[in-house]
């Protein structure tokens, strides 16, 4: 296999692997309750994390930097796992995975005007095009004609503002962990590959996460149906898959498909989650697939790619 190809399916693997993440998250929303599985899944990240650490570099702990470092990953956290996956699980219960992986190429819109906000990064022509492609595409998909062939949302509102919150902090919390990994890196206490990094950035983020879904579930359900969902099988067998094929697989797998290709094209690939997720959401969840759904996905995914390859 030309080597010149390897970012590229690499990138493709991302994209099937993030459509798993949405499948089985969306299955174990339904089934154990969207704050028993976003908590459960901050805990095996968590454990998972430390396992590599020890057998990689003989301790379980994240290496040692500056408290600036840990607040600013700690608020990545806060924003993109708490808000961010709460709002995330919550649209796949209403509108499903389909349409709420869909809702989440908005999240590069999100990430430009927040780095343009805080790190004064110019958002450029081709970036403001980009945006109205994305927004036409999720219109395409998610309007239709009501009473009086007046322009009408064919989802549930709830559902729909659930995943443009969760994409916002998706794209909020990247340049959050973007601006806490500076942090990070320029403080580190001991000597760690680039690829580590990341990985021990989000063990941080993911005691955020752990903190802020255990303070959520305690206010607004209690702890028994965390208690019924560590009983329950399936369950905890999505709850660990999901945590795979996300933080692990996904996470690491895309900082691997940058080493190989351009990082624009990379980008590119890994958004075809929107469009690759068409065909299992109807086959396993029953969502019926139209040509406006279709295309709709197409010009989103369109969009997203504008934002990188331009």
């Amino acid at each position: 296999m030309p080597m010149q190809y390897v970012g590229e399916l690499i990138s493709i693997g991302v994209a099937f692997s993030w459509t798993a993440t949405a499948l089985l998250s969306e299955f174990g929303s339904k089934r154990m309750g969207n704050l028993t599985l976003n908590l459960m899944r901050m805990v095996i990240t968590l454990v998972f994390s430390a396992v590599m650490f020890w057998v990689i570099g003989g301790t379980p702990l994240p290496a040692g930097a500056s408290t600036e470092a840990y607040l600013w990953m700690m608020l990545s956290g806060l924003v993109g796992y708490v808000i961010g996956d709460f709002c995330l699980f919550q649209c796949y219960l209403i509108i499903g995975s389909k349409f709420g992986q869909l809702f989440m190429t908005l999240a590069p819109i999100a990430a430009a005007i927040t780095a343009w906000m805080t790190l004064g990064q110019e958002i450029r022509p081709q970036a403001m095009l980009a945006m109205l492609v994305t927004l036409t595409g999720i219109a395409i998909s998610v309007l239709g004609r009501g009473e009086g062939r007046k322009v009408s949302l064919k989802l549930p509102l709830a559902g729909v503002l659930f995943a443009i919150g969760a994409a916002v902090c998706q794209g909020v919390g990247l340049v959050l962990s973007k601006i806490g990994m500076n942090h990070y890196e320029a403080s580190l206490t001991t000597n760690l590959a680039d690829w580590m990094l990341p990985f021990h950035a989000n063990f941080f983020r993911c005691i955020a996460g752990t903190i802020g879904f255990t303070i959520l579930m305690a206010l607004r359900e209690g702890f028994k149906p965390l208690c019924k969902g560590v009983r329950d099988r399936q369950g905890m067998t999505a709850a660990v898959a999901t945590t795979i094929f996300g933080p692990f697989v996904g996470v690491g797998a895309s900082l691997l498909a940058v080493q190989y290709t351009a990082a624009g094209i990379a980008s590119t690939l890994m958004a075809l989650t929107p469009i690759i997720i068409i065909l299992p959401a109807w086959w396993i969840f029953k969502q019926p697939i139209t040509v406006k759904s279709l295309l709709g996905a197409l010009i989103s995914v369109i969009g997203v790619s504008l934002f990188f390859l331009l």
